[in-house]
């Protein structure tokens, strides 16, 4: 690890922070924010050096990153030991963690909301909690539905609809203060 309190260091601190509030591994985070920064691939041996971490939790954090598809296995003339490198591009990484973010998260739940209606439909239950069940089922595929139209753009059209931003709110013209964390 660079000298004690690096803005290297500080950024595979937060890294590690922030993930385990979305749900990922602190150790996982960190080797990844660790790869992102280093010019040079990196060994396992060196990753567990570098911050301090088990050499059996770097290999296993090593392969779950191979999973989601950010780092990958990289080889070095003469050496016979596995480096690792960590996707450069931060579109991306953003891309293919948002990919698998939804195919984990967000697809399981969805699909689990239409077995939910239906079978709330065929009961003829409640229909309070049927029509909150719409509701949530219909928001998660209208996001589905907007990744799919977004992934089919070229990269650089999605950097375009993404800066849009507030040349959209214009077009829309319905624009409200956001309150509380709500919209009014």
């Amino acid at each position: 690890m660079p000298p004690a309190h690096s803005s290297e260091e500080q950024f595979v601190l937060h890294w590690g922070e922030m993930s385990s509030r979305w749900g990922i591994n602190r150790s996982v985070a960190q080797i990844h924010a660790l790869l992102y920064l280093s010019e040079e691939p990196l060994n396992a041996e060196q990753i567990s050096e570098r911050l301090s971490l088990a050499r059996s939790n770097v290999s296993n954090s090593l392969r779950e990153l191979q999973a989601w598809g950010i780092v990958r296995v990289v080889h070095q003339l003469g050496d016979r030991r596995d480096y690792f490198e960590s996707v450069s591009d931060v579109w991306d990484m953003f891309l293919t963690i948002l990919e698998q973010r939804k195919r984990r998260e967000v697809d399981p739940t969805t699909e689990m909301l239409r077995e939910c209606v239906a079978q709330h439909e065929a009961q003829g239950r409640d229909a309070f909690a049927l029509a909150r069940m719409r509701s949530l089922l219909e928001l998660l595929e209208m996001l589905a539905a907007w990744y799919g139209q977004m992934r089919s753009l070229s990269p650089a059209s999605q950097r375009r609809v993404l800066k849009m931003g507030r040349k959209l709110t214009k077009i829309v013209g319905d624009v409200r203060p956001i309150r509380k964390g709500r919209r009014s």
